[in-house]
């Protein structure tokens, strides 16, 4: 097989072997991007101190292709971890990376996406500090697949449960919903429209940690409504809350040309998945002052209000149509949009 100046042109099963090769490969790649103190000791794990509690977080990233509008499978593996990890109401430090790999994959393509992971950590302040990289065989996996597991201290105001959660607490998102799922979708059909649709994959530490700094526990609940969107996750905390919830269409943050693709595929933005958007559950006498801070950065300058919570129809959403019907909104039954993170 030919090689290029940074190793073989593609991964083969070699690099998984626990030899010369795999060395290579971390060496050639993975250590010299992602380098760091803890990570260029290449120790089978590494050592950190915490002060206080801790969160942790893992999850595992399949998405289908892995380049996309807005980002690709390596920072959406970072961000995914990372904001996970600040829904618990903690200050994301470290992670962990782990690549499953088909063999055959593009050596340029594995680089790019390595790159991108450290271009990923840098931007949410976090260290890469153990993984692992494994290899298998052509048709015995898509291209790559990636598991990450974030560690964080919990801010020292927070108390993010979901038992906090009350009658009257005000729902906030932070953006517009449906961005991510959309975006692989119209990659997947090859739609095309006037503006291209983006994900929204970003890291939502930093204006989480703005948010605790600045009213601590009266932020009571945050989440982030990746796979089932906003409607599953709204419909989970209702039933675990034990309260009702309330919608408004009209205040649903939803970007056009998304609505249209929408439209286009049959599918409910409600249920589309989200990558750069949480929901955050706020005593109603800071929602302005809530809605006037996310504003102010990047990741929430449409940050709106989309409903709030009752004591009425316990366990369960409903939604004000712009009409001024209703309807019980439920969770996501079955798979809408596979392989979307």
């Amino acid at each position: 097989m030919k090689k290029t100046d940074s190793g073989f042109e593609a991964i083969n099963l070699g690099h998984g072997s626990g030899g010369v090769m795999t060395r290579d490969l971390l060496d050639q790649v993975i250590f010299r991007i992602l380098g760091n103190e803890l990570l260029d000791k290449k120790h089978d794990g590494s050592v950190v101190q915490f002060e206080g509690p801790m969160a942790v977080s893992t999850d595992s990233f399949v998405v289908s292709p892995i380049f996309f509008k807005g980002g690709n499978i390596g920072e959406l593996a970072v961000h995914g971890t990372v904001n996970d990890v600040a829904m618990c109401g903690a200050v994301p430090k470290y992670l962990s990376l782990a690549f499953i790999v088909e063999e055959g994959l593009d050596m340029k393509e594995f680089v790019e996406i390595v790159e991108s992971v450290k271009r990923a950590a840098d931007k949410s302040g976090v260290q890469i500090i153990t993984g692992d990289t494994k290899v298998v065989e052509r048709g015995k996996g898509d291209k790559i697949f990636i598991n990450t597991t974030g560690f964080g201290e919990v801010h020292p105001r927070a108390n993010i449960a979901v038992k906090n959660i009350r009658e009257g607490d005000k729902i906030l998102v932070n953006g517009p919903i449906a961005q991510h799922g959309m975006a692989i979708m119209s990659e997947r059909e090859g739609l095309e429209f006037e503006s291209a649709i983006v994900s929204d994959s970003t890291n939502l530490n930093d204006l989480v940690l703005k948010l605790l700094d600045e009213f601590g526990d009266k932020i009571h609940f945050l989440r982030d409504p990746t796979r089932g969107g906003l409607a599953s996750v709204l419909s989970e905390i209702a039933v675990d809350a034990k309260v009702g919830i309330e919608i408004f269409e009209e205040q649903l943050p939803l970007e056009k040309q998304v609505a249209a693709a929408c439209e286009m595929l049959g599918l409910d933005p409600l249920y589309v998945a989200n990558e750069g958007l949480f929901a955050v559950f706020v005593d109603p006498e800071i929602e302005q002052e809530v809605v006037e801070l996310m504003r102010q950065e990047a990741s929430g300058q449409s940050a709106t209000r989309v409903g709030e919570v009752t004591s009425t129809h316990r366990g369960k959403v409903v939604l004000h149509s712009e009409i001024g019907g209703k309807r019980i909104v439920t969770p996501l039954i079955g798979e809408q949009l596979p392989r979307i993170c």
